[in-house]
């Protein structure tokens, strides 16, 4: 099934999109997404996903964009394609005009989302586990907003990748753990689930949030409070979460083996909270 794409409200193939070379997106990262998980052709946490999405524009400051206008857009484009199991990807950008640092007066934003049809590559790593590196925090100062610019994320998954892992762990130079390139990061220490507060270092990221309610729920003991490097070494359990991600164990870091090298009992308690939430939301 061919990816379905709205720009500004018209509908047409992915492959056919075309965006001006001096939409400042392309030349500036001055732009902010959010990518939804489609479950059962329903999207999921969508009211989370689209109030960050609004604090994202807000704090960037593009102004003029319908948001209610673009979730509509976005349920017509999935119920065009008929996609069931999908990723949703949106962007807005601050518009198309002569390049120049500062704002331009009275551009109109680009509005540009697609669906496409998710093929689950993770459910293998949910199963077993999968390693991660530590790399160095060098993103920008507000790492809070869900901007395009991804350049540090993208060198570390890069590293990842090189290492054989399937993703990179951001540390502070006092040697704090923040997140994952595009995860939220958990550990299970002396049988408590610890993950950074939300602050500008990281993403307040929506599975995240979840996850900390169905902890909760299962009586799971949770605390927001960071993790460092040298706490790696006493964690009985890590894992990550993210939109496509879902639950994902962590079983070493940096080539290190954690929790004997398998998913521990409290990550496979989460993941069954979360698969059970997802059926819950399709059969409802």
């Amino acid at each position: 099934m061919e990816p379905l794409a709205n720009v500004n409200g018209v509908p047409m193939p992915l492959s056919e999109v075309r965006v001006s070379a001096l939409d400042r997106g392309f030349l500036f990262g001055d732009a902010v997404y959010e990518v939804l998980r489609v479950y059962g052709g329903k999207p999921w946490l969508e009211e989370e996903h689209f109030r960050r999405f609004e604090r994202s524009l807000a704090a960037i400051r593009i102004a003029g964009v319908d948001v209610g206008r673009l979730r509509r857009r976005m349920h017509d484009t999935i119920r065009a394609g008929g996609f069931r199991e999908a990723t949703v990807y949106l962007q807005v950008t601050r518009g198309a005009a002569p390049r120049g640092h500062g704002f331009p007066a009275n551009v109109t934003p680009l509005e540009f989302l697609y669906a496409q049809e998710f093929h689950d590559s993770y459910a293998p790593a949910r199963e077993r586990g999968t390693g991660v590196v530590t790399q160095p925090d060098i993103r920008w100062g507000r790492c809070d907003i869900k901007s395009t610019n991804l350049l540090a994320n993208v060198l570390a998954v890069q590293a990842a990748k090189e290492a054989g892992c399937l993703e990179a762990l951001f540390y502070l130079p006092d040697g704090t753990l923040t997140e994952g390139t595009h995860t939220s990061f958990f550990g299970v220490l002396h049988g408590t689930v610890l993950t950074a507060p939300n602050s500008t270092d990281i993403l307040p990221g929506i599975t995240r949030g979840l996850i900390l309610s169905l902890a909760a729920r299962a009586g799971v003991p949770v605390r927001e409070q960071v993790l460092r490097r040298d706490d790696l070494a006493e964690v009985s359990e890590l894992f990550l979460t993210g939109t496509t991600s879902e639950v994902l164990p962590v079983v070493s870091v940096d080539g290190r083996v954690v929790g004997g090298g398998q998913p521990g009992p409290v990550t496979r308690r989460l993941q069954e909270a979360y698969r059970q939430a997802v059926r819950e939301f399709v059969g409802g």
